[in-house]
């Protein structure tokens, strides 16, 4: 089953209009694209599926299109080597740079395994619409958890952790990424509000131990405790794969109201997000001024 929905977000209510503070913003609103797509043992035909999904959205005019975590990879320790790509001279970041200069977008490519030296990382890239690199996110927190009855995994048996935090620039909005199990750090989303982000952006694959119970509980509360809109872009599930995502890609507003959200199947997602919500809440809920940084703070190393 595929599910196709456009939502637009709507302000916060008991507060004045507030757009005269975006006059010189290139845009007030922004249209988010998710692709929530399965992975196979076939590198060529998953690339074909993301395409698919693109043209969707771009169809749909969106702004920025997020992919899933490993949107050209199955998920598993098995599969990282074997499927990893040096950046940006890989097929997969030749197709990033090709789709995101046509359809003139910024393209955030999930995540892909990257190959550099003797080192394999979960990586995220982004593209502006002119095709160009402009950043990519190493996952900085490796996915190593032992569920007993539940599911066992370990990152860190093959891949090294990134050391570094990622944020770029569209149309004057800032993202911050994060990737899967980042989502659980707080005070990583923390110091991307520090950093003036207005939107956190997470692929990822949370699985049907952990997502039932805590992925769309972890996006909102993000949302929440930074004032940001959250998106969390899972990949689809998968019958026959080793590792079953649990899908439920969602955007979530700075209030911490799911806007939109997908089931477990393959589907894309699109919403326009608006910056006056993001400054309303924060003008009206002004926890950020209101910190103790006396007492504790939460700063970058």
């Amino acid at each position: 089953m595929f599910l196709s929905v456009i939502i637009r977000s709507f302000a916060f209510t008991s507060a004045r209009s507030s757009f005269s503070n975006f006059a010189g913003m290139d845009k007030p609103t922004l249209r988010l694209g998710v692709v929530q797509s399965g992975a196979k043992d076939d590198k060529k035909e998953n690339l074909k599926v993301a395409r698919e999904k693109i043209d969707e959205l771009v169809k749909k005019k969106c702004d920025i299109i997020v992919l899933p975590e490993c949107f050209n990879s199955p998920y598993g320790t098995d599969y990282f080597s074997k499927y990893a790509e040096e950046i940006p001279n890989g097929e997969t970041c030749h197709f990033l740079k090709e789709m995101s200069s046509k359809n003139k977008i910024h393209l955030v490519g999930g995540s892909i395994p990257e190959r550099d030296g003797q080192h394999l990382y979960n990586t995220s890239t982004v593209w502006n619409p002119e095709g160009e690199l402009i950043c990519r996110h190493r996952k900085i927190h490796l996915f190593d958890i032992n569920i007993p009855d539940g599911i066992q995994f370990q990152e860190s048996s093959i891949l090294k952790a990134g050391n570094t935090i990622t944020t770029f620039a569209a149309h004057n909005w800032k993202f911050g990424i994060g990737i899967c199990y980042d989502l659980r750090f707080e005070e990583l989303a923390r110091l991307y509000r520090n950093k003036g982000c207005h939107v956190l952006l997470y692929p990822g694959a949370f699985n049907w131990t952990t997502g039932p119970l805590h992925w769309e509980l972890l996006l909102r509360g993000r949302a929440v405790d930074n004032q940001v809109y959250v998106a969390g872009v899972s990949g689809a599930y998968c019958p026959n794969a080793s590792y079953q995502a649990w899908g439920h890609s969602s955007i979530v507003d700075p209030l911490g109201k799911v806007v939109t959200k997908a089931q477990h199947d393959e589907a894309v997602l699109c919403v326009d997000l608006d910056m006056s919500l993001v400054t309303k809440v924060r003008q009206q809920i002004p926890v950020f001024g209101q910190r103790r940084t006396d007492v504790y703070e939460t700063v970058e190393k």
